[in-house]
């Protein structure tokens, strides 16, 4: 008898355990088709949304370019964007060949300490770096690109701080052992499964790990080289010495506020929809608080609104709401912008007074306000934060840094000196550093 008879006869026990039998096994099997196509479809949804965050990311470096140039004058403008080109450049080959195995090293020696994985990066093979890696979140690869963004950021903030007077020379070394290894061991501590993740310390996103860390770096640069000619009087009044293009400096602000999208965005580490749209929601909110608190306070303490002091402002309440983009509310958020926004108008103000030159006002930028934002999770965040556990990790990263990079820019200071002559920093990096200029007279050139 073949099937279709069979089919065709009264229902008897037969039949019946026959045909539950098929369906159980033609339904299950469709079951687990679909249940994993929906994994599948998943793990693709957001691995895209990851590679996304990393090109908006991406899109920082830019914005950090627009912003320095926009802040320093014409005739530096070619060793900005020269060093924000290498900083990129040389942070993803350096964080491939070292720093993504030092970041994530597995296991660590010392207590999560210290940890690494070994020279180079390489997927683990077949679905191990696919779908089976990091929980079906996104592959090997795409985890390893996306840090590398993060990582040439840290220096970023570093060559605003040292801008106009730094050797180039001396820079790019500083720069290329700062994303090799002081990053990348700085934030296994958090990211990577470390000391201070055990403890319970919290940074969602950076305001530690990548601005604060940056900071510090730029505080010993700043410190060991010393203001840019005439920035400060012998009667001891600061004379301000403004950047030559404002439009510059807005577009710069505004694609950094762009990038934060990926930035923090990127950092729940999935295509979450409900987590994604607070942590996007979150992120604009402190950086508009941000911007308002910087302006106002500049209007009253300055008498007049200050548009640099505006665009700082956004970057301001972006760096204080990183830390906790994702377990703050909405009200939250605005307070730790407006702090940051605040905040940072005075902290110009104290740099200024006690003589550190920050063409850029990056310390006041990523130093303080990533302090600010990521003691604010102690505060806001809820029961599940410690206060004492996030002053504790802001202390140890501040201490490990600080110690490194004078370290790193005294040893350079000592070997071939950091900061050019005063007959060069008066003509220009451009022309002495580079041998061009960033603003030709096009008329003379047309002419010859």
């Amino acid at each position: 008898m073949n099937i279709a008879d069979f089919l065709r006869k009264p229902f008897g026990c037969s039949r019946v355990l026959f045909l539950s039998v098929f369906a159980f096994v033609v339904l299950g099997g469709y079951s687990a088709f679909a249940s994993e196509g929906a994994a599948h479809s998943v793990f693709v949804a957001n691995n895209v949304w990851m590679l996304l965050a990393t090109f908006l990311v991406f899109i920082m470096h830019l914005g950090f370019a627009s912003l320095e140039t926009g802040l320093t004058r014409s005739k530096n403008t070619v060793n900005i964007l020269f060093k924000n080109t290498f900083i990129i450049s040389a942070g993803i080959l350096t964080y491939a060949l070292m720093g993504f195995n030092l970041m994530y090293p597995g296991d660590f020696i010392g207590g999560g300490i210290f940890g690494f994985a070994g020279f180079g990066i390489s997927a683990p093979a077949g679905a191990g770096g696919l779908i089976e890696y990091a929980d079906g979140g996104y592959t090997y690869y795409t985890d390893f690109i996306f840090q590398a963004m993060f990582a040439a950021t840290a220096a970023t903030i570093v060559s605003g701080a040292v801008a106009e007077r730094i050797k180039l020379s001396s820079f790019l070394i500083f720069a290329t052992i700062f994303v090799a290894i002081v990053y990348p061991i700085a934030g296994s501590w958090k990211w990577g499964g470390g000391w201070l993740d055990q403890m319970g310390f919290y940074d969602f996103a950076g305001s530690t790990l990548v601005h604060s860390v940056g900071g510090w770096g730029g505080l010993v640069g700043a410190y060991l080289l010393g203001p840019r000619i005439g920035k400060y009087l012998a009667s001891g009044a600061m004379r301000p010495i403004p950047g030559h293009s404002l439009p510059l400096l807005a577009i710069g602000v505004f694609l950094l506020w762009m990038g934060w999208f990926g930035f923090n965005g990127g950092s729940v580490l999935s295509a979450d929809p409900e987590l994604i749209s607070l942590v996007i929601v979150t992120t604009s909110l402190a950086a508009a608080a941000g911007a308002l608190g910087a302006a106002f306070t500049s209007w009253g303490t300055f008498k007049y609104p200050d548009l640099s002091m505006a665009l700082n402002g956004v970057l301001a309440g972006l760096v204080g709401i990183t830390a906790g983009a994702d377990v703050v509310s909405p009200g939250e958020a605005v307070i730790i912008g407006l702090v940051a926004g605040i905040i940072v108008v005075f902290a110009v103000s104290f740099f200024d007074k006690i003589r550190i030159d920050d063409p850029v006002g990056a310390i006041s930028v990523h130093l303080v306000c990533g302090i600010w934002g990521t003691l604010a999770v102690g505060i806001f965040g809820g029961p599940d934060f410690s206060f004492m556990v996030q002053l504790i990790g802001v202390l140890a990263y501040g201490v490990f840094t600080v110690v490194c990079a004078f370290i790193i820019f005294y040893a350079i200071k000592m070997a071939i000196g950091i900061r050019v002559s005063e007959e060069e920093e008066r003509r220009g990096l451009d022309i002495t550093e580079h041998g061009m200029e960033s603003y030709p007279d096009f008329q003379a050139a047309s002419e010859i």
